[in-house]
């Protein structure tokens, strides 16, 4: 009867609450547990859902930010599926383009002076260029040159898109990115549209179909991409502290992704 009893009433330390929905192993006995941190007593249990929609709040959408525990501060460590060739490719180039976005709207911003100062000496000499700007209907000058570069821009930042209600999985599209992207786009058209579309005659018809092949190839990759993290972020685990341990102590990643 001694026993029995025992094995009902649990000490204070081994009972599992869990620290964020605050319920017990006897309300829902198939859910897995988890102890991510240095933190003792019933405070070191806590759901393996529970906690990892505790860190999606607190990463707000980015994947790659670190998340510790908010009594010992420990950092929860937090593993992902192996990546596929295609996948590491696209994250990487994505990693890749996020870092140097800056660097080169910085060089842009450098040489768009540099090539203003010398477009207003070269307009002098271009007499035909001016002809065929003298031809030209001024109003279409004065409102249809100025509104090239913000058409791009405004073509690039997707204002045109139905914003999702769930958090989202990356980080929101810097500036720099955005204007990167819209100022190259004409250079990337151009070169598609020589490589895909190189019978048409029209110089202008075939940039056009370039920058919509161009769209639509880099739209189709996006959303497998967007895809494969969405599973990727599903599958992700959160290891027991004593599992970090080990890894810490091995000197070696674990065989799957760790952030």
């Amino acid at each position: 009867m001694a026993s029995s009893v025992s094995q009902k009433n649990y000490p204070p330390e081994e009972e599992k609450i869990c620290w964020v929905c605050f319920a017990t192993e006897d309300d829902d006995r198939e859910a897995p547990w988890v102890k991510p941190c240095r933190c003792r007593g019933t405070n070191k249990w806590v759901h393996q859902m529970c906690l990892q929609r505790w860190i999606d709040e607190k990463q707000r959408g980015n994947s790659t930010a670190k998340v510790s525990c908010p009594q010992c501060n420990t950092e929860y460590l937090i593993v992902f599926p192996r990546l596929g060739p295609l996948v590491y490719f696209m994250d990487l180039a994505d990693r890749i383009t996020f870092k140097v976005c800056p660097f080169v709207a910085g060089g842009i911003f450098l040489g768009s002076m540099y090539w203003t100062a010398v477009t207003y000496g070269a307009v002098t000499v271009m007499q035909e260029g001016l002809n065929v700007m003298e031809k030209a209907d001024p109003l279409f000058l004065l409102i249809g040159l100025p509104t090239i570069p913000v058409m791009l821009i405004l073509g690039e930042t997707g204002l045109h898109r139905i914003p999702a209600d769930t958090t989202p999985l990356t980080d929101p599209i810097s500036a720099t990115r955005v204007l990167c992207g819209a100022l190259i786009m004409p250079t990337i058209a151009t070169i598609f549209g020589k490589l895909l579309f190189g019978r048409v005659n029209s110089n202008f018809q075939r940039t056009l179909l370039g920058g919509i092949a161009f769209i639509a190839i880099k739209g189709v990759l996006r959303i497998y991409f967007k895809q494969q993290q969405y599973i990727r972020q599903a599958q992700r685990k959160i290891l027991n502290f004593e599992e970090h341990q080990q890894v810490q102590s091995q000197g070696a990643a674990p065989p799957t992704t760790t952030q």
